[in-house]
């Protein structure tokens, strides 16, 4: 008998549909990303009834395609930006305190290549001038600061590096992050520790206007129950917070309202780490580019992705892909400093993602997307709706407090002051009354769940076939399908396989082959029949395969028979 998914949790997507569509809220926010679910967490914590909305699946865009760093940019140093750099590590730390479930140091090594022994000097005090600065912006914090280390040091970490031209190397420490995981515990935090109302696949189609020409509120679409019809969230303000979507949602208020975004695309690929091993992060000089990639191994498996690219972007921005062009230059940037000798036949799973950089017209000019300011921007429509655009996944919060700020100012009424610089996510180990479930937890499930890891196992009661991996070479368990069902609002096999785990992204096509399985989960909780469960799995299948076959890496597409 099928699970009733509509219960229990105050994630309850039904539920929350019901409060969007009958209660009153001080501030609806637009966008289910990071950037959005920081302005619910920050509004609701400061006592405001918050509601969001999202058109697609929470993290679907940009915060679950991002390079996952939590860092403070040590190239902006480069730019001067030293405000910024002390912003974001500030925020790095920040998020490693209230969060060290999603958010763990991470060690990076940057090589340095030379000749006959020799790096150029200029290079080496560059780079040390560099990192002096950054520990003293704020990279201590984190405590450990940047060291040189020697040829076969550097070589102990990433083996495979040219061993002719290895001179030696620094090693400095950034974080990293599971991007959508944040996103979900930063949504979570708002709706079960204070009351706000979200919902996934609701998207936004119009504004509600007062008698003067405000916006008071959105129409609002129910994609998973259409007969549903529209209906209308009402809201004091309204904060579009859609990332590359902002002008779109401007456009539904202002006519003609001028473009604040120039979209950028950066990509990232995965191969296995026999192929390329790592046991750190390096950042690797990228030849003719005046630039550099990450090499990044994976915690859960025995893999490294390489990324990212960042180009001009004017397509489609719902599905930016990955293509062969984007792939060869990440491997060519990995083979040029290595014996790797990648090709397109090493790689397992590729993702696309756009980044809101502000154009322009909004204060920043650059011939080259890598050199646009990370910097975010917040402002009033004459409509009245707040837009919050730019920045990154290191700077959610602050961009989120900004936010606010402007929200309690346009509301003309008292508010408690920002919370959020000490307040713990769920499922972060503090929060001691999240914790329970069985003795022996997979450690994967610690680290991904935090406290809340025992109520996750706890759902595979009477289930023990729950507890294995559900798809081959990576750690996640049946129970977590069941869990991101009941308790984080997934709708489609997408959602599990892209966002609640990364599966699609680390191995394409062992996920490919699990579909089946995880969609037999998800329809015992959701109750589809046959034939919505072979759709599901259809659309699945058909989507990662085309996405692959445009990166050239899909299964007709043959590996470039030589790499460089």
């Amino acid at each position: 008998m099928a699970a009733d998914p509509e219960r229990r949790s105050s994630f309850s997507r039904a539920a929350n549909l019901e409060r969007l569509a009958t209660e009153r809220f001080d501030v609806l926010v637009v966008g289910g990303g990071i950037t959005g679910a920081g302005v619910a967490l920050d509004a609701a914590s400061r006592g405001l009834k918050t509601a969001l909305v999202e058109k697609a699946d929470f993290a679907s865009g940009t915060s679950s395609k991002s390079s996952k760093m939590v860092h403070g940019g040590l190239r902006y140093l480069q730019q001067r930006e030293f405000r910024l750099v002390y912003e974001n590590l500030a925020e790095r730390q920040r998020l490693l305190d209230n969060a060290p479930h999603l958010v763990t140091p991470l060690p990076f090594l940057i090589p340095l290549f030379g000749h006959s022994g020799v790096v150029s000097k200029t290079v080496a005090r560059s780079y040390s001038s560099a990192l002096w600065l950054y520990d003293l912006t704020g990279g201590l914090r984190i405590g450990k600061r940047h060291r040189r280390v020697t040829r076969a040091e550097a070589l102990e970490h990433l083996p495979l590096l040219n061993a002719d031209r290895l001179v030696a190397g620094f090693l400095y420490f950034d974080a990293r992050a599971d991007d959508a995981r944040l996103t979900l515990a930063v949504l979570r935090s708002a709706v079960d520790g204070y009351g706000a109302a979200v919902a996934n696949y609701a998207p936004a189609v119009g504004f509600v206007r007062g008698a003067h020409g405000e916006v008071t509120g959105a129409t609002v679409e129910d994609l998973e129950d259409p007969a549903t019809g529209a209906f209308e969230v009402r809201a004091g303000v309204v904060v579009n917070a859609t990332g590359v979507w902002t002008d779109e949602v401007r456009a539904l208020g202002v006519e003609h309202a001028e473009g604040s975004l120039r979209p950028a695309k950066g990509v990232h690929v995965t191969v296995r780490a026999s192929r390329f091993p790592a046991d750190i992060a390096a950042v690797i000089p990228v030849r003719k580019d005046r630039r550099s990639i990450f090499a990044v191994p994976w915690p859960e498996a025995d893999l490294v992705y390489l990324g990212t690219t960042d180009t001009d972007y004017e397509g489609d921005l719902d599905d930016p892909r990955c293509t062969a062009e984007d792939v060869d230059y990440l491997l060519d940037a990995a083979n040029a400093v290595s014996g790797a000798g990648l090709t397109r036949a090493d790689v397992t799973g590729v993702w696309a993602g756009l980044r809101p950089l502000l154009s322009a017209a909004h204060g920043h000019v650059s011939e080259r997307t890598a050199d646009l300011s990370r910097r975010h921007k917040v402002w009033r429509d004459a409509d009245g709706v707040i837009t919050v655009t730019g920045g990154k996944l290191t700077t959610y919060r602050k961009m989120a407090e900004d936010t606010v700020d402007l929200v309690v100012r346009s509301l003309g009424r008292p508010a408690a002051k920002c919370v959020t610089r000490s307040l713990e996510l769920e499922g972060s180990p503090g929060l001691a009354t999240q914790r329970g479930g069985p003795p022996g937890l997979p450690a994967h499930l610690e680290h991904r769940y935090g406290a809340l890891a025992g109520g996750v196992a706890a759902l595979a009661e009477g289930r023990p076939e729950l507890l294995q991996p559900v798809i081959e070479g990576l750690p996640y368990l049946g129970v977590e399908v069941r869990y991101a069902v009941r308790e984080e609002m997934a709708r489609h096999l997408s959602d599990v396989l892209a966002r609640r785990t990364r599966a699609v992204i680390q191995l394409a096509r062992e996920t490919i082959d699990a579909a089946g399985a995880v969609a037999s989960i998800m329809g015992e909780e959701l109750g589809w029949d046959a034939d919505r469960r072979d759709a599901e799995v259809a659309d699945f299948v058909a989507s990662t395969e085309a996405e692959l076959e445009t990166a050239g890496v899909g299964s007709a597409e043959g590996a470039r028979s030589e790499p460089g």
